[in-house]
């Protein structure tokens, strides 16, 4: 009988060794420009600056503006 574990090149696929070319959360190839992946993206990085802008207003009990010294 031969052994299975002495040829591992044999069970492995060449598909395996390869990362997948799509997204891990979608189907959609990750690509720059005027893509739909890269405005999910864009839009996912804008509401978390949103909600840390609201963060620090509820945290400093001052505005935004005013707080990082743009508005005397």
């Amino acid at each position: 009988m031969s052994d299975p574990s002495a040829n591992p090149s044999a069970d492995a696929s060449p598909a395996a060794a390869t990362p997948p070319a799509t997204s891990a959360t979608t189907s959609e190839v990750p690509a720059f420009g005027w893509s739909g992946y890269a405005e999910r993206v864009n839009g996912r990085f804008a509401m978390l600056g949103f909600v840390a802008v609201l963060l620090v207003e509820a945290l400093s009990h001052d505005t935004f503006l005013h707080w990082a010294g743009l508005v005397p």
